[in-house]
């Protein structure tokens, strides 16, 4: 690992934290985690799509990197992707993972290392928008292992835990509290994100 290490974490709401009443959501908690030595830059924004964020990606990330540092890429998004908007998902699942795939094409070719983490459920979307982002983050895991690229599953663990699901409950119904972002967090740093940190995917 270089010593100047600088992370974008780019993607949805729920990179941006919303709903979390300390405003660090998970992207907070897994840098506290981590370690002092990072230079992080959020960059999600409310309601995007995988199309929103690979229109916007590269012209906030590229002023972020610096050629002689350790340069990576944080990406999450889909759950917006799944919505039903005007009779219609906002962005089917083929298209999503094509704009993954050029995420990640587009990441090795700039020497940035990335990581992914699946699209968490919204809890008021009911049973199909589940199905729906819960297939999608199979699609965005097969991707991933393609690419040699590590992808941390978040879709069906949040769906099934107590305090995810009572928090957004209480909230907008999507977006959770500060123990729902905690549990997110805890299922990125329980994954592979340690050993990226240390030494990203060649």
């Amino acid at each position: 690992m270089n010593e100047d290490l600088r992370i974008c974490f780019i993607g949805d709401s729920f990179v941006q934290g919303i709903g979390d009443p300390e405003y660090r959501g998970w992207v907070g908690r897994v840098l506290i985690a981590t370690g002092p030595a990072i230079t992080a830059f959020n960059l999600g924004i409310r309601r995007n799509t995988s199309a929103d964020v690979v229109r916007r990606c590269w012209r906030e990330v590229d002023p972020r990197i610096l050629p002689a540092a350790d340069n990576r890429l944080v990406i999450s998004f889909g759950s917006n992707d799944a919505v039903i908007e005007d009779g219609t998902v906002r962005v089917g699942r083929t298209q999503c993972l094509r704009n993954l795939d050029t995420l990640l094409t587009e990441s090795r070719e700039r020497a940035i290392h990335p990581l992914v983490i699946g699209p968490p459920p919204v809890v008021d979307g009911g049973e199909e928008h589940l199905e729906r982002t819960a297939d999608l983050a199979d699609g965005m895991a097969q991707l991933c292992a393609t690419h040699d690229v590590p992808f941390v599953a978040t879709t069906r663990e949040l769906a099934a835990d107590p305090t995810w699901i009572r928090e957004a409950g209480e909230g907008d119904g999507a977006h959770p509290g500060n123990g729902g972002y905690q549990r997110l967090a805890d299922l990125i740093l329980g994954g592979p994100w340690h050993s990226w940190i240390a030494r990203p995917t060649p």
